[in-house]
């Protein structure tokens, strides 16, 4: 098996540089990093049979044995859970907590919301991305997109977030910014891992998986096009608002069952500036963990005050 270097983010609150502790390391590494394992994982494990029996085992009474351990392995502060831990009946249940709401409190306009818990990436240009996870990798807008001319000329310019969750984060998402959501539109697509030294093989899983695209309508800074992505693990992605009635910035937008997941924003040129402590980290070739509701942007928009009572 082929040595890979580990795996760093910069934290945002402590300021330092950490290392991941992934989920199932050594066999993701052998999918990905040997001859048997790519064979694996074209017969089978990016299939989404795969993934929808492993859905199927966290959801048995029986995966509830591995709550302690995973808690304490994997340092989950139970102090945010809106439940207690001994009061989930199965894994994924566990996995798709709840936090309590001052847990996350949300950042007030004009700056823009992180949609989820987890390790952040941003660029002000979609389409001078050249360099994700290696070098060399350009974004394949389009691909993203679903091949939709349109939505692609509209959003090629703009800045983009991509926000990776692991297994060990807080698996719900939100809408990083107020405004009316159309209903999601659902992309096919296999489930190969999104763990980082996945990616810097073959960064084309992000815009090939099977994914869901949500059109943002805001007041402010236009539309936002909002992707859920699949991943090894994740049967399925929930969306849990109401389309096209008016969802306040940081509301809940859905939520990922078992397995670690991406969320990619796409906002409209000249709309927002990111914030610069997420485009050095990501210049530097780091992700930047941070938690919902905490702010990577702000608008550029003169009136950036959203009336939460409104419904434009």
């Amino acid at each position: 098996m082929k040595e890979s270097r580990p795996v760093l983010f910069f934290n945002r609150y402590t300021r330092q540089l950490e290392k991941e502790k992934i989920l199932g390391e050594r066999m993701l590494r052998w999918v990905y990093d040997t001859g048997c394992g790519q064979i694996a994982l074209h017969l089978l494990i990016k299939r989404g049979i795969f993934s929808r029996l492993m859905g199927r085992w966290q959801e048995t009474r029986r995966s509830a044995r591995r709550i302690p351990s995973f808690i304490r392995d994997y340092e989950i502060n139970t102090d945010e859970m809106l439940l207690a831990p001994e009061s989930f009946r199965t894994f994924n249940d566990f996995f798709i907590r709840e936090l309590k709401p001052e847990a996350r409190p949300i950042c007030s306009a004009p700056l823009l919301a992180l949609p989820a818990d987890g390790r952040h990436r941003g660029w002000q240009d979609a389409s001078s991305i050249r360099a994700v996870y290696v070098k060399g990798q350009s974004f394949n807008l389009s691909a993203l997109l679903g091949h939709d001319a349109k939505l692609v000329e509209r959003f090629e310019h703009g800045a983009l977030l991509l926000s990776r969750l692991c297994p060990v984060d807080y698996h719900r998402f939100h809408f990083p910014a107020s405004g009316v959501p159309e209903a999601a539109r659902r992309l096919s697509g296999p489930l190969a891992s999104v763990a980082p030294f996945c990616l810097r093989r073959r960064l084309d899983w992000l815009w090939r998986n099977k994914r869901e695209l949500t059109l943002l309508h805001t007041q402010d800074i236009g539309d936002v096009a909002i992707i859920a992505v699949g991943a090894t693990g994740v049967g399925s992605i929930h969306q849990t608002y109401i389309p096209e009635c008016f969802a306040p910035m940081g509301s809940e937008q859905g939520y990922f069952c078992f397995g670690g997941s991406t969320v990619i924003c796409l906002f409209e040129p000249g709309r927002v500036r990111m914030d610069d402590d997420l485009l050095e980290q990501t210049e530097r070739g780091y992700e930047l963990y941070a938690h919902f509701g905490d702010h990577f942007a702000s608008s550029l928009c003169k009136s950036s005050i959203v009336n939460s009572n409104r419904i434009f």
